[in-house]
């Protein structure tokens, strides 16, 4: 409905201005039309000025704009959307599916957005804007569009690479989101409901740092903004005042009767993970080669954990990191390096904060005699 109600209310106003131009200029109404004399009482260098002016590049008109703006126009965030604006691209996912008539064709999936980041093409955006796609169809703020190639991509961090060959490309510049602070104010770039709306820019503040938020069965460390940020903002950028990248918008609690929650990944965390995935195509996940459950559930299954807390071992990965370390079947797990555990999701977040080949130290429990296992931390298997 909205999209009929501006292209007729562009029409109407179209035929308006046609109609008055027509009067105003004596046009006869042939399909070429005439120009209007110029005017015999302008001096002829006046109107070579008008037409040098006419002349102008967008960018000499932008400048002279900007010279007339005053300082409390020409802010901080107006600074950053022009800095950073045109980093910012929509990203297409398409894919193939099969039609009413069961004929396989390429069709729209779903929509997000991404920044640039290398003037190589490299273009960072989340892991589930291009999860599943058949084709990546990149588009710039300046028009030009481009297919994009997966580099690499990772569900666990929810990010992904996207490579494009054109030229003359805009970059951003990635800040420290460590030195972000609560109340600072974040602008939020991005094309929501898809490319309609395109380089859309909100504000807010950041509302907080370090929030632990799960998304599906996977747990994040995120910003919280209140900056407005909706479905096609997703891989789109989260700036400071500075024009600075702190980070990239991820999620939002899209509730009834819930305002002003979007999250962002921080940068800082982006930056290797992104590096790894242009770099590899993946990242290397550790893991300890278990299958574990806590205490609730093992009293389901009819184990008896009522006078400890902690993940008891249902099986373990043949070769794999507690395997190796002398861990069997029916061991508790109560802490991993001196942090006590009592869910499989602390535990996965402990392992997260590690690499692969790292040593830890995990105790266990084995008929109530307590011991500690240096265990080394493998790759988590791609299958």
């Amino acid at each position: 409905m909205s999209k009929t109600f501006l292209n007729r209310a562009g029409s109407v106003t179209i035929s308006l201005l046609l109609a008055l131009s027509m009067l105003l200029t004596g046009c006869s109404g042939d399909k070429g039309g005439k120009a209007a004399a110029p005017d015999a009482n302008k001096k002829p260098a006046a109107q070579a000025t008008e037409q040098t002016a006419q002349k102008q590049s967008p960018e000499k008109k932008a400048e002279e704009i900007e010279k007339k703006m005053s300082g409390w126009r020409n802010t901080p965030i107006v600074q950053a959307a022009k800095k950073v604006g045109p980093t910012v691209v929509g990203i297409t996912n398409k894919a193939y599916v099969r039609d009413f008539f069961n004929r396989v064709q390429l069709a729209e999936r779903g929509y997000g957005s991404g920044v640039i980041y290398d003037k190589s093409g490299l273009i960072v955006t989340n892991n589930h804007v291009v999860d599943g796609a058949s084709e990546i169809v990149v588009s710039l703020a300046d028009g030009r569009s481009a297919q994009g190639k997966v580099l690499g991509a990772d569900a666990a961090t929810d990010l992904a690479v996207v490579k494009i060959d054109l030229d003359n490309l805009p970059v951003a510049e990635f800040g420290d989101s460590s030195t972000v602070q609560v109340g600072e104010p974040a602008i939020a770039i991005g094309n929501p409901l898809g490319m309609e709306f395109r380089g859309s820019v909100t504000v807010g503040i950041i509302s907080a740092l370090n929030r632990s938020v799960e998304i599906g069965e996977k747990k994040f460390t995120l910003f919280q903004t209140d900056a407005a940020i909706n479905p096609g903002n997703s891989g789109g950028a989260l700036v400071n005042a500075d024009g600075e990248i702190i980070g990239i918008n991820s999620a939002k609690i899209g509730v009834s009767n819930v305002e002003g929650m979007g999250f962002a990944i921080p940068i800082n965390n982006v930056k290797p993970i992104i590096k790894e995935l242009a770099s590899k195509g993946r990242i290397a996940h550790p893991y300890v080669g278990a299958s574990l459950i806590d205490k609730d559930i093992a009293k389901h299954y009819g184990f008896d954990m009522d006078l400890h807390d902690g993940l008891f071992i249902m099986k373990l990965s043949k070769g794999g990191p507690l395997a190796q370390a002398g861990a069997r079947t029916g061991d508790i797990i109560t802490e991993f390096n001196s942090v006590k555990v009592k869910t499989v999701a602390a535990l996965r977040e402990e392992i997260a904060k590690h690499k692969v080949g790292d040593q830890v130290n995990i105790t266990i429990l084995r008929n109530e005699n307590q011991m500690t296992l240096a265990v080394t931390l493998q790759e988590y298997p791609r299958n």
